[in-house]
C-alpha cells in the first residue's frame, strides 16, 4: 500500500478536518477492541479529552505524533513517542497507542508507522524504547516479530470492559 508518514505538530490537532479524522481513528481503536485506555462506546468528551491531552504534549516539546496517510490524503493510523524530559533518561522513549484504522489493518500500515517511529526516535539520540500493550492482544505477536523483546508483565495491571483486571507486556527495543 502507498502511504505518505509525517512527524505533526500541534497544528494537526488545531486544524478542524485533521482534529476529527484523528478523533474517529481513537474511536475505530477502542470500538474494535484496542486496549488504550479506553472503553466502547466511546463517549465524544472522552475523545476530545484526549488529543486535547496529545495536544498539550506536543506544545510541551517531549512528544512527537506519527500520522500515515494513503495516496489519496485520508488518514490510515498513528503512532505517539514520548520522550523521557529527566536528565538520566535522555536516551530513551516510550512508543504509545499505535492505532490503525480497522479497514487498513494488516496492510503493512502499522510496521511502516514503527518503523518510523524508531527512525524519529534515533534522530532525537534515543537509543532505547519501551512499550506496553494487553496480553494476548494482536500486539503482542506483532511486536515480536518486529524485533522488540519482551522485558516481562504485570498481573491485573488494567481493567477491561469486561470489569476484570488483564495483565500487560512490557516490551523494548535497543536501537
Amino acid at each position: 500500500m502507498t502511504m505518505t508518514l509525517f512527524i505533526t505538530d500541534i497544528s494537526t490537532l488545531e486544524d478542524g478536518r485533521q482534529r476529527a479524522e484523528l478523533e474517529a481513528l481513537l474511536e475505530d481503536a477502542v470500538n474494535s477492541g484496542a486496549s488504550v485506555g479506553y472503553h466502547a462506546p466511546l463517549a465524544p468528551h472522552w475523545k476530545r479529552a484526549f488529543w486535547d491531552g496529545v495536544a498539550t504534549q506536543l506544545s510541551d516539546g517531549a512528544h512527537r505524533l506519527l500520522i500515515a496517510r494513503g495516496p489519496e490524503g485520508e488518514l490510515l493510523g498513528s503512532v505517539q513517542l514520548a520522550l523521557c524530559t529527566k536528565p538520566n533518561g535522555a536516551h530513551r522513549a516510550e512508543v504509545q497507542k499505535l492505532l490503525v484504522f480497522t479497514g487498513h489493518r494488516r496492510n503493512g500500515v502499522a510496521r511502516r508507522l514503527m518503523t518510523a517511529v524508531e527512525d524519529t526516535a534515533r534522530g532525537l539520540g534515543r537509543s532505547l524504547l519501551v512499550l506496553d500493550t494487553l496480553k494476548g492482544d494482536s500486539g503482542e505477536p506483532f511486536y515480536e516479530a518486529t524485533g522488540w523483546q519482551r522485558a516481562g508483565m504485570i498481573p491485573g495491571y488494567t481493567v477491561e470492559a469486561d470489569g476484570a483486571l488483564h495483565d500487560t507486556v512490557l516490551f523494548y527495543k535497543t536501537l
